[in-house]
């Protein structure tokens, strides 16, 4: 997914949260969210920190998904970069290089952050899911992938009180974190069936597992 703001998030960005007691449920507005949203589309901010909190990158686009297993992420700035999820395979083109990386669906997707968006509603055959608090009007959870594969050793979601999803922390095994805060998040449009079908672009490189 990659090329190469309050204290409160840094907390949460690098673990030092300590899990509070509260009424609001996090996990609750997880499982809601996935129940009940079949179809999404959202602008996203994304911001790559080194482990020392140090900003590597920052860039931004748009994403779409749809329930069970489709979903479309556009790289709009600094690069443009287009990954697309059919529930058979996954598709990483890179713009810029003309490249196509092809990998299988059920091992790209497993324990990453669109098996949590775009997946099946059976989240916790993957990620062990833990409450974090309350902090700013925004309910967090911590998933831990179950998988010892996976390139993240956690994801963090922040849920408003309503249950929209607004924020996702994630930070993978080199130690560096990423930060997507989402916007103008609609739940359940109407998408384009051929929005989750790629076709490579003609004289791109294409490289599969």
């Amino acid at each position: 997914m990659y090329r190469s703001s309050c204290s409160t998030f840094f907390l949460l960005l690098f673990g030092i949260l300590v899990p509070a007691s509260v009424e609001a449920s996090a996990i609750d507005s997880l499982k809601a969210f996935i129940q009940e949203t079949r179809t999404v589309r959202a602008n996203f901010s994304q911001t790559l920190y080194d482990r020392n909190a140090r900003t590597l990158q920052e860039s931004n686009g748009t994403l779409q998904f749809e329930r069970p297993e489709k979903f479309r992420w556009t790289y709009e700035k600094p690069y443009e970069q287009l990954i697309v999820g059919d529930g058979i395979q996954v598709w990483f083109y890179d713009h810029d290089l003309n490249q196509v990386t092809v990998r299988q669906f059920n091992i790209a997707i497993g324990s990453s952050p669109a098996a949590l968006l775009a997946g099946s509603s059976a989240i916790e055959d993957n990620f062990v899911l833990t409450e974090l608090g309350l902090q700013n009007q925004i309910e967090w959870l911590e998933a831990i992938p179950k998988s010892k594969e996976s390139v993240f050793e956690f994801i963090q979601m922040g849920f408003s009180p309503e249950g929209t999803l607004k924020i996702m922390a994630l930070r993978d095994n080199f130690g560096q974190t990423t930060l997507l805060t989402f916007s103008d998040l609609d739940k359940n449009p109407k998408l384009p069936a051929d929005l989750f079908k790629f076709i490579p672009p003609e004289n791109a490189d294409v490289i599969s597992d």
